[in-house]
């Protein structure tokens, strides 16, 4: 951590499906793949710790060497505003907030878990993607709904991929040497979950995704914003229930949905160049919500110092970045066109030099995040 030089990198893929697999990236950039059949999420990190301290692959000569373990969590509601030590009271919280983040808190617990059996004297860290954006004012995160309804039941925005626009703001303000508590910088977090955020101050103000990681842009599988009427009247027609209409639209909606080819926009980008009309529209979609959002945060902020690209598709698709580039040309931003499609995956300033504002592309490091946070916490114990 003192060099932030990083000796390991990986994940394990498919847990519970035929085909499971860890890959990892040695310190020298050799990698690795183990396949097996990893059946659940402690068997997947007694993997990880495995390959982590294997003679031939390994970073660590021993678990004695593990001084932290640092966890993302989705969802902590508005119960937490920054990254905390796990104990019995944090995990009956996180518990809690199950019901409002069915899909990620649970296999967020079993990590716990797991690690709790596997190295019960190592302290472990909770690093929530909902904490970034309790900085919201009420306005903001407020439903126009009986006011009752967020009292019993915590209905509100709470935003999400926190600790990936906090990281990204941050770096984006010591790249381009500004002052990160008087600043106005909007990160666009584009992949197959997007979602942007409007920071003032170093502080998150807005942000796209609501109650769930649903509302917002249009995504990979996701709808983004949808008039409610849309969903009651699809229930009726295709009499179905709550559990089918969050599937609809959460798993085959957003760009799968329109292009009917797939979720990942270099397909989508493929199709559209020879000429498929649902993927050009998928893609115009796409571009439409981004810029439109970026506009609208704009005006949020009374303005904007910086618009950084991160994600996936932030990162790598320079016609994405070309098309948000070109409608912000009435603000004075210039956009160096033929540098921006030459930038992928590294952080690079595109705007020219008499630009008002400042674009560029700044790669996400959410797992850097939560170690320093990790790291923070734990030293002092």
């Amino acid at each position: 951590m003192n060099t932030n030089e990083e000796l390991g990198t990986g994940a394990v893929e498919k847990i519970g499906m035929k085909g499971s697999f860890l890959k990892h990236t040695r310190r020298d950039g050799q990698k690795v793949l183990l396949k097996g059949e990893i059946l659940e999420h402690q068997l997947g990190i007694e993997y990880i710790l495995g390959i982590l301290s294997s003679a031939k692959h390994g970073a660590i000569s021993s678990f004695d060497e593990i001084n932290g373990v640092g966890h993302r969590i989705v969802h902590g509601g508005e119960k937490f505003n920054s990254s905390m030590l796990i104990t019995d009271e944090v995990i009956q919280k996180i518990t809690e907030c199950i019901e409002i983040a069915p899909l990620h808190n649970p296999p967020n617990l079993a990590g716990i878990k797991a690690i709790t059996e596997l190295l019960p004297s190592v302290p472990q860290v909770a690093v929530f993607d909902t904490a970034f954006h309790q900085t919201m004012p009420d306005h903001a995160y407020m439903y126009g709904i009986p006011y009752s309804l967020y009292k019993k039941y915590g209905i509100r925005r709470y935003g999400f991929h926190g600790t990936s626009h906090r990281y990204v703001s941050r770096r984006a303000a010591e790249f381009l040497g500004l002052d990160y508590n008087n600043s106005r910088i909007i990160v666009a977090h584009l992949g197959n979950g997007a979602s942007i955020c409007a920071i003032k101050n170093g502080k998150s103000i807005d942000t796209s995704m609501g109650f769930t990681p649903i509302e917002g842009l249009m995504m990979g599988t996701r709808s983004g914003d949808v008039d409610l009427g849309v969903v009651t009247f699809l229930m009726e027609k295709e009499m179905i229930g709550s559990s089918s209409v969050s599937t609809l639209f959460n798993k085959h909606s957003g760009v799968l949905g329109i292009s009917g080819i797939s979720s990942d926009m270099r397909d989508v980008e493929k199709a559209k160049g020879e000429g498929n009309e649902r993927a050009r529209l998928a893609w115009d979609m796409y571009e439409y919500k981004v810029m439109k959002y970026i506009s609208a945060y704009i005006g949020v902020l009374n303005g904007v110092d910086a618009i950084v690209f991160t994600g996936g598709i932030g990162e790598n698709q320079s016609e994405t970045r070309e098309y948000v580039g070109k409608h912000l040309i009435y603000l004075g931003a210039k956009m160096d066109f033929e540098l921006n499609k030459a930038t992928r995956s590294k952080e690079m300033l595109l705007s020219t030099p008499e630009s008002t504002v400042n674009i560029c592309v700044i790669p996400t490091d959410e797992e850097f995040m939560i170690a320093a946070d990790t790291q923070e916490i734990v030293q002092y114990l």
